[in-house]
């Protein structure tokens, strides 16, 4: 009986199981976590290492220029908010045009990935099943669609059309074909885009800016969630993001308030027909800041934030200059293009950190997040850019609201050392060889200082003609110092600015010159064994970064080095006029210098926080960061203080009013000069002095030579090419106790 009992019991488990689980049936979502109100916490741009003068100038520019919102966080807090009038209310909308290609198409993608509903590598025929059979749309990929690299044409006005048009007609609504009828959205721009629009090249081999391939790209993500609980991303955006983060549905509206509907799907718009609050774009940049993280909770895994983010070497274009802003110019400095997103992986925003990623929109509605900073920007008004300027889109959100956002960071990138500098008056400083930069220099065994110098004529008597690298010796103590040029068959290079070779260190060591060549793909090496009268190139050139290196200097002719490595030094960029976010280091054996094989590079520390090196450059790490800011540098051990002293000049973006040159700064008269130490030759660093605006030009580069320090250390001269000269400053090292 008991027996009997047992097994109904067990039947009846069994059956309870089996009704309770359905293989079919997908696992439902989990519940959106309780997060606690969210209230931004107000700050000084001073507290947070930034400057109200520089900003307030700043906005005074971006007023002028119909700016209605601006909002700008940093270390999670609002350090600077302004609006336009009638634009107070913070709770008003402003329309975001393709930024919505960000907040709506790029976060829904986003969330699709997380939950596993989609991937970035899937054929988009997989979920447009009409494009299976349709030649080329058939291998278009949800990446391709999310990259503006599918080849599917926009709908905007090609060269030829925009002729036919009348003026002050709307373009867009006024455009034949199906281009019009997508714009004026007859009677479905999603089918219009399917079915319609064609495919201009091989998908994936170029980039085209394209609205209606964001309109699959929509299509795509909603077709993919058609198993969740959610119908249509309009529904998915307010439930699985805009809801937890705390973004009231009054604060955004999406999709032209439209939805439109195809045999099995509910489509809405994102492209484009959005409107937001500054302060929900605010939060939705801190939610992309944060890899997904909102107040302790992980709404989305980082790496599907890093998956959307990263840039994918996607080819720019060459040669579609019949469709309008696809072609990359100075005045049109492309973004590189991720999912969703632009970013500044190659550092087309020279004075910006290669971390930061944006969404863009007409009339320059923008969203800024730097994550290196941890800054969120948010822009939304009238266009920045001036036409008649040549200006395009991105050059004037570059030029008017992240160069002055960059210089107004004041605050130096590592904590006070107690040593500082005090600098003699300006009108103290000795000025030599006139027209003439560059001048990284060495002490010889001779006693006298070896040097080189770009784009001049050297010394009085100067030479016939203009070099892009010449040489030079240094004689004697300031102010009485003398320099005689060093003519060279060998060591001497033509060509102006970045088309001449140029030198960008110089050492001695056991009585032979090397010198770092720069501008040469890259760098080179070159020696020298009678004081620069004749040279020797190395058959060799560092074809990774290091594209501005510096050799430390030690004491005359390396006597006072610490073992027996030669160090250099470069910002981690292959080209000498881009900055970089970091610096880094190689060494080798003072003996083997010409050797390449012998070469290693930092590669960060091991758990005893004793440095790591590696022969394989790729696996390099940085010994210094300072986002955005690192350029031109040279440095020497101070034997009386027993520091490595590191000068570093630091690029500022051109004033107003100034020709605009692609994001460089004539750094000749005007610019920043930062001077760290450490006790080691890779850190940790201290700041000694550090100012993004000098008295004076601090020049290409600067060194502080071990020739002309006093036996305590203490003073000194700066060698810096300001002013286009072979300039000498005076200084003193205080230390305080």
């Amino acid at each position: 009986m008991f027996k009997k009992i047992y097994l109904n019991l067990s039947f009846i488990f069994i059956f309870i199981l089996f009704i309770s689980w359905n293989p079919l049936k997908k696992t439902e979502q989990p519940a959106v976590p309780a997060i606690p109100d969210f209230q931004w916490e107000y700050v000084s741009p001073e507290s947070q290492g930034m400057s109200s003068q520089k900003l307030d100038e700043m906005k005074k520019v971006l007023a002028e220029k119909g700016t209605k919102k601006l909002l700008i966080i940093k270390n999670d807090k609002v350090i600077y908010e302004w609006f336009a009038n009638g634009w107070e209310d913070s709770e008003k909308k402003h329309y975001s045009a393709s930024l919505a290609k960000a907040l709506v198409g790029g976060i829904s993608l986003l969330a699709a990935i997380d939950d596993g509903y989609i991937s970035l590598d899937d054929a988009a025929c997989k979920y447009i099943t009409q494009w299976k059979k349709s030649g080329r749309k058939s291998t278009v990929t949800v990446r391709h669609l999310a990259t503006h690299t599918s080849g599917i044409e926009d709908a905007e006005a090609s060269v030829k059309e925009k002729k036919i048009l009348k003026e002050g007609s709307d373009k867009h609504m006024e455009l034949p074909g199906w281009k019009g009828q997508f714009w004026r959205k007859e009677p479905n721009p999603f089918l219009i885009a399917r079915d319609s629009a064609p495919v201009i090249f091989t998908p994936g081999s170029n980039y085209a800016y394209s609205n209606p391939g964001i309109a699959m790209l929509i299509y795509a993500t909603t077709a993919s969630i058609q198993n969740a609980p959610y119908k249509d991303i309009r529904t998915y955006l307010r439930e699985r993001i805009y809801d937890p983060i705390g973004i009231d549905e009054t604060e955004y509206s999406i999709g032209y308030n439209k939805t439109y509907a195809t045999s099995d799907l509910q489509l809405v718009p994102g492209w484009g027909g959005g409107s937001f609050t500054a302060n929900s774009v605010a939060r939705l940049g801190l939610l992309m800041l944060h890899k997904g993280n909102w107040k302790g909770e992980q709404l989305i895994n980082p790496l599907s934030v890093e998956k959307t983010i990263r840039y994918w070497d996607t080819a720019l274009p060459t040669s579609l200059s019949e469709y309008e802003g696809n072609t990359r110019t100075d005045a049109n400095p492309i973004p590189a293009t991720t999912s969703g997103w632009y970013s500044n992986y190659d550092g087309i925003w020279n004075h910006v950190p290669k971390d930061a990623f944006a969404g863009g929109g007409a009339g320059n509605q923008h969203l800024f997040v730097i994550p290196s900073l941890n800054m969120v920007i948010v822009r939304m008004g009238d266009k920045l850019y001036d036409d008649s300027a040549g200006e395009g889109f991105w050059k004037g959100a570059e030029k008017y609201l992240l160069n002055p956002i960059m210089d107004a960071i004041e605050e130096p990138p590592y904590p006070n050392s107690n040593l500082s500098v005090r600098f003699a008056p300006k009108d103290s400083v000795i000025r030599l060889a006139k027209g003439s930069d560059c001048w990284p220099a060495t002490w010889a065994d001779d006693g006298n200082l070896y040097t080189a110098y770009g784009d001049g004529w050297g010394f009085i008597p100067y030479t016939d003609m203009k070099l892009s690298n010449g040489l030079a010796k240094v004689s004697g103590n300031p102010p009485a110092v003398k320099g005689t040029n060093i003519r060279s068959m060998t060591g001497e290079k033509v060509g102006q600015g970045k088309f001449g070779e140029k030198a960008s260190g110089m050492l001695m060591v056991n009585g032979v010159l090397y010198m770092l060549i720069r501008n040469a793909q890259n760098s080179s090496l070159m020696w020298s064994e009678n004081y620069g009268k004749d040279w020797e190139h190395a058959d060799w050139k560092f074809d990774i970064s290091f594209g501005y290196p510096t050799f430390l200097n030690f004491g005359r002719n390396y006597e006072d080095a610490r073992d027996n490595f030669v160090y250099i030094y470069s910002h981690d960029e292959s080209s000498a006029y881009n900055n970089s976010d970091k610096f880094i280091l190689a060494r080798v054996p003072k003996n083997q210098i010409k050797d390449w094989r012998k070469y290693e590079y930092f590669s960060g520390y091991d758990e005893f926080k004793t440095p790591k090196w590696s022969e394989d450059i790729r696996k390099r790490k940085s010994i210094f960061e300072n986002p955005g800011k690192c350029y031109r540098s040279g440095i020497t051990f101070n034997k009386g203080l027993g520091k490595y002293i590191w000068c570093q000049t630091i690029q500022m973006s051109p004033p107003e009013g100034h020709a605009f040159t692609g994001g460089e700064s004539d750094v000749r008269f005007r610019g920043g000069l930062g001077i760290f130490e450490s006790s080691n030759p890779w850190g940790p660093w201290k700041t000694v002095y550090y100012t993004r605006n000098w008295d004076i030009g601090p020049g290409e580069t600067s060194s502080i030579p071990a020739r002309w320090m006093s036996k305590d250390g203490k003073s000194a001269y700066l060698l810096f090419s300001g002013n286009d000269y072979f300039s000498l400053r005076k200084l003193t090292f205080i230390t305080e106790h």
